[in-house]
């Protein structure tokens, strides 16, 4: 590459040079031709004795002096300069040999070629000069010279980087693939008993649960080219360019068959038509319309599977989703417990390990992660370790590598003072002491009053399993969990502060959505109440329609204030009775700053409610 660019470099300094020197003689030639003398005023300095020599030329009559300076007499014929001398007066003795010498230079037949080439080399040289350039622009990647040309990047199957066995927490995905896979390998076998195979496989997954990585790994199984194009690529500023490309990809897909197309973030495209803000996008949607027509003409025998992405297929057009275009669906999910526990031990291949490393533990301590927050948990992990000059990474490292990717970085050099501690310290005791206390309360894992982030402190809290259905019981103790920090504000300072605005606006938004959304209120019944208006170009909810009346609508106010209200009465009556635990923590807190699960169960044993005596009496 650096050969070929020195090269175009020394082609463009010889083009400038070579025009440099052509305009230097045409300037010195035009500066020349000033200084001509006419015919009378050389007969006149002849006749005057000033001249010694005169030589008659093709193109012009040099002038030699006496004194030896020379001049340019105006342009004549040679054959004829010694007759129009005489005309002027000039006498054949003035002609003398003796006293000057007049010759006459033979025709150079190179000068009309010389003429013709000063006045058309520069067009020649500057016509040469685009005319490389040009090529030079269509044998490149220029963006000008080949705007309708697609922009996918091709892998080669040969030397496949990615395969399932570097997939995990994706079983379902991986098996319905898997007769991609064996389609791609040995198409004669489904082709002889009249099968078709999906022509579109649609991945929908949430951000970072690996679609992009199971369609690299479906094109590594099966060692086939994989093009990979990201859906924004097609679209720009001018009508037709989107279009343009997406025949241009489909084409060189059909010259590399059998093989992978891969198409990122699918729904930049695929929009619903006609759904534009402020009227639709041409462009998008003649690329939308070329994309249907090229998937529409793959015949069975093309071999060619087009693999798309997207975490919104909500928004996507009926017509790409319909049966012969992207007709199957594979949905990736967040991993469960044994999903995140198989990531991880992909992504700590080939890293040192302490002994204490349990990735169980860690897996548990991971709900709701995906793929991608296991992977920068890893990595942090990683680099905490090498910070602290260590040889292997830790239990420690992890746990706090997952404390970084909840909460933010700690933040040490934030100066508070001893009464905002306390109350901070009061705060988190109050989280953990109310959600330890409850029958549904999930185990607490660490209790902190460290800044993280935008959090003065803050209270892990870890299922013991993961959870597709929340009860109405189990909300309502979150609920109860999140208002403690506020109750043991109240309790203990008999004052409020700032510092539970999270959990309210969290409690606040947990209790409209069990009224309105679940069915969760005795006195509602079991109905939806409001429409969510989503705008779909612009992929969000932008507003709720009602169905319901003003009354209904106070109705809803009132049933929210109430279960609010509710758990927070309930969150001051645990604390109340476990007052001495409360302060045991709060004052370990102010200690030690940090409290680990063993420790914190030391100081408050789970109580009999948790484990079979009589439970908490739970509001309706």
């Amino acid at each position: 590459m650096d050969s070929s660019r020195n090269r175009s470099s020394f082609i463009y300094i010889l083009f400038i040079i070579g025009i440099a020197i052509l305009l230097f003689f045409n300037y010195r030639q035009s500066t020349e031709s000033q200084e001509i003398l006419s015919i009378n005023e050389l007969a006149m300095q002849i006749r005057r004795g000033e001249v010694a020599r005169v030589v008659g030329a093709e193109k012009e009559v040099r002038v030699v002096y006496s004194d030896g300076t020379e001049g340019i007499a105006q342009k004549e014929l040679a054959s004829t300069l010694v007759a129009q001398l005489l005309e002027l007066g000039v006498t054949a003795e003035d002609l003398n040999p003796q006293n000057i010498k007049v010759e006459i230079e033979p025709p150079n037949q190179w000068v009309g070629v010389i003429t013709i080439l000063s006045y058309l080399g520069p067009v020649v040289l500057l016509g040469a000069m685009f005319w490389f350039i040009f090529r030079q622009a269509q044998g490149g990647n220029n963006a000008a010279m080949a705007f309708g040309k697609s922009r996918a990047r091709m892998f080669t199957g040969d030397q496949p980087t990615v395969t399932f066995e570097d997939v995990a927490g994706v079983e379902e995905a991986k098996f319905e693939l898997e007769e991609v896979v064996e389609f791609l390998q040995e198409p004669e076998k489904f082709i002889a008993l009249g099968a078709r195979i999906p022509k579109g496989v649609l991945l929908v997954g949430p951000p970072g649960t690996g679609k992009t990585l199971l369609a690299k790994a479906v094109s590594g199984e099966a060692g086939v080219p994989f093009f990979s194009i990201s859906g924004s690529e097609f679209v720009e500023m001018f009508v037709g360019v989107g279009a343009s490309r997406v025949r241009d990809l489909f084409e060189q897909a059909k010259r590399h068959s059998p093989c992978i197309v891969f198409v990122d973030e699918i729904d930049a495209v695929g929009r619903q038509r006609g759904a534009g803000l402020g009227g639709s996008h041409d462009e998008r949607e003649q690329t939308l319309n070329q994309m249907l027509v090229e998937m529409d003409g793959f015949d069975t025998d093309t071999n060619v599977i087009i693999v798309a992405a997207t975490n919104r297929p909500d928004v996507l057009d009926p017509a790409l989703l319909r049966p012969g275009r992207f007709d199957r669906q594979v949905v990736l999910d967040q991993p469960d417990v044994r999903g995140r526990e198989a990531i991880l031990k992909i992504h700590v291949r080939g890293k040192p390990l302490a002994n204490d490393v349990d990735l169980v533990v860690l897996a548990r301590a991971t709900p709701g992660f995906v793929g991608a927050d296991i992977e920068n948990m890893v990595n942090e992990g990683a680099i905490l370790a090498a910070r602290r000059d260590k040889k292997e990474i830790g239990q420690s490292e992890f746990e706090e590598a997952i404390e970084r990717v909840i909460a933010g970085p700690e933040r040490k050099s934030r100066l508070i003072s001893e009464g905002e501690k306390r109350i901070v310290a009061y705060h988190e005791a109050g989280h953990a002491v109310v959600t330890n206390a409850l029958p549904e309360g999930d185990p607490v894992h660490k209790v902190s009053i460290t800044a993280r982030g935008q959090a003065g402190g803050y209270t892990l809290i870890y299922p013991e399993e993961d959870r597709t259905l929340m009860a109405k019981k189990k909300l309502f103790a979150s609920m109860v969990g999140l208002l403690g920090g506020r109750a043991a504000e109240e309790i203990v300072f008999d004052d409020i502060t700032s510092g539970a605005s999270n959990d309210l606006e969290r409690v606040t938004r947990m209790a409209r959505t069990m009224i309105t959304r679940l069915g969760m209120s005795d006195d509602l019944g079991p109905m939806v109440y409001g429409q969510k208006e989503e705008l779909i170009f612009l992929g969000r909810e932008i507003s709720e329609q009602r169905d319901y009346s003003e009354a209904v609508a106070e109705k809803i106010d009132q049933e929210v204030r109430r279960t609010v209200g509710e758990a927070y009465e309930e969150a001051k009556q645990i604390l109340l009775k476990y007052r001495d635990k409360l302060d045991a923590v709060a004052d370990r807190l102010m200690e030690v700053e940090t409290i680990g699960r063993e420790e914190f169960e030391e100081i408050f044993p789970t109580p009999v409610e948790k484990t079979g005596g009589t439970p908490i009496p739970q509001a309706a």
